[in-house]
């Protein structure tokens, strides 16, 4: 398990503002490995505050699927196994089909230019880091999601996939799979341009989904 010994005390003011960055910041470098539990009382005397901003920065990175709350243990940094991945991942592929589909029916032109905006950023930056292309890649499937007029089944999709993108950040895919996941949200927008059915469009979501995961 990794230690905080060696966090860098702030002032409370900057605390308040900045814990949730500085977490992420930790976790992505690697100080906070998947698995590691974040310790309120620990946090608070190595950043010499009080216990309520390291709390309240905590449950943001709860809500945003970085950190987990288990039941009188605490809260950790998310690990999934390769069983919880494919569990989210089927689901997400019966799911996200629908959320498509729906998109297509419900699409703007002021929709259809942002996701094309969104991929040719995607398709253009090669020098991405790993935190920018994950948020961006999740910005993509959320305004797909946010564009289905079902607002049921968007909350169920970011809730089901905040835990999935969030661990794929965790886990820093190498630069080529990178590159790989990025260029793989193409065909899902072609999709959206096209006339497949709900069975074409499981489809492609399913090989959006391989290309960074096992098969479900």
């Amino acid at each position: 398990m990794t230690h905080i010994d060696s966090l860098t005390p702030l002032r409370a003011v900057s605390l308040r503002e900045n814990v949730a960055e500085l977490l992420v910041e930790k976790i992505l470098s690697g100080k906070f490995e998947p698995g590691d539990r974040l310790n309120e009382s620990a946090l608070s005397r190595q950043l010499q505050v009080s216990r309520a901003p390291i709390r309240e920065a905590l449950q943001q990175l709860q809500e945003q699927g970085l950190v987990v709350n288990q039941p009188r243990r605490g809260m950790f940094v998310v690990k999934l196994t390769s069983d919880d991945v494919r569990k989210i991942n089927a689901m997400r592929i019966v799911l996200e089909g629908e959320a498509l589909v729906l998109c297509r029916d419900h699409m703007t032109p002021a929709v259809l230019r942002r996701l094309q905006q969104i991929v040719e950023r995607m398709e253009r930056d090669d020098q991405m880091t790993g935190l920018e292309a994950t948020r961006l890649d999740f910005s993509f499937h959320r305004a797909i999601w946010a564009n289905t007029g079902n607002e049921y089944l968007e909350r169920a999709l970011t809730s089901l996939t905040s835990s999935l993108f969030s661990y794929k950040l965790v886990t820093k895919p190498a630069h080529e799979k990178l590159r790989m996941i990025l260029d793989s949200h193409r065909p899902l927008l072609e999709f959206l341009t096209g006339d497949g059915d709900i069975l074409a469009a499981r489809e492609v979501v399913r090989q959006h989904v391989m290309l960074r995961w096992q098969a479900p």
